[in-house]
């Protein structure tokens, strides 16, 4: 595919590992460092700065249940329990191609991903989000390089697709985004040795998830005002009539004797959906807006069975 003269393209390649000598001092001790697991990719409604409050909510026991995310998103949640078993799973491909190509080959994703971001530009953000948008990372590791290195070039990592399920957001106005994190990308590998990791929708979990999972629903939030709607994260969006399935998906599992715990907005909509079950209040920071007058803590509900 041809590209404009003024889009630049970076050309991913193939190699097996890197040379041992092509090693800085500083790379080779982030290497040696073990780093406790975190995520690795910026993530909107991201539950990094919420996990003092969600974790005394966890259920007893949880330690010895599978641990099970429908909405993986950023995987905050996820790393920080860092559970012995665990299945997670997204709507979004890319996304999931991404965590199984850091759990499956992260050498490879870290190689190409060395590459785009020595090239970084914002001619040449825009360059590989056409190619994204194409499908031209045609092996898994280099589609993963090029989901990362968009996830932390451009505007406040922020995952927007259109109608089309083309990736639309614009390069972010950073001066020196860190996009190759070498150590968070060893940390997130051994994190997820072993995890089942599918595409997949929430409504999956009728036939996979068991007595005893413990299963953390994250779902697009329910818009606290029309203004505030951002579902937008996946192609077809999140709507009230999606809120309503994943309810009903909620009473099922509760029904078959899963612990569960959803994070959602605190709005009168959610809290009547959840009506029959525990509903705390935690206060979470706002982390999208445009103006930064409106930035600041709002209310979320966290509904559990238990």
């Amino acid at each position: 595919m041809s590209t404009s003269p003024a889009i630049a393209r970076i050309d991913l390649v193939k190699r097996p590992s890197r040379p041992p000598a092509a090693l800085t001092a500083r790379q080779a001790a982030e290497l040696r460092e073990e780093r406790e697991p975190k995520p690795f990719l910026k993530w909107v409604g991201g539950k990094g700065r919420l996990l003092s409050q969600l974790t005394p909510l966890l259920p007893p026991g949880v330690a010895r249940m599978r641990h099970v995310e429908p909405f993986v998103g950023g995987g905050a949640f996820f790393f920080a329990r860092s559970p012995a078993r665990a299945l997670l799973s997204d709507v979004n491909p890319d996304l999931i191609g991404t965590y199984q190509a850091i759990r499956d080959d992260v050498e490879g994703v870290i190689l190409n991903l060395e590459i785009l971001a020595q090239g970084h530009s914002k001619e040449a953000y825009y360059g590989v989000r056409s190619d994204y948008n194409a499908s031209l990372g045609d092996t898994s590791t280099e589609r993963a390089a090029q989901f990362i290195y968009l996830n932390k070039t451009c505007f406040n990592g922020l995952h927007r697709v259109n109608k089309r399920g083309e990736f639309n957001v614009p390069v972010g106005t950073y001066v020196k985004p860190r996009i190759l994190d070498e150590g968070a990308l060893h940390a997130a590998h051994r994190a997820l040795a072993g995890v089942e990791i599918r595409c997949a929708g929430f409504e999956a979990l009728v036939q996979d998830a068991r007595p005893g999972d413990f299963v953390y629903f994250d779902p697009p939030y329910e818009p606290v005002s029309e203004t505030a709607r951002f579902t937008a994260y996946a192609q077809g969006g999140f709507d009230q009539d999606a809120q309503r399935k994943l309810r009903d998906v909620y009473r099922e599992l509760d029904r078959r004797g899963a612990r569960l715990m959803l994070s959602n907005s605190d709005v009168p909509f959610i809290r009547e959906l959840y009506s029959d079950f525990q509903i705390d209040t935690v206060a979470a920071p706002r982390a999208i807006n445009c103006d930064g007058r409106g930035r600041g803590k709002v209310a979320e509900v966290v509904v559990r069975n238990y």
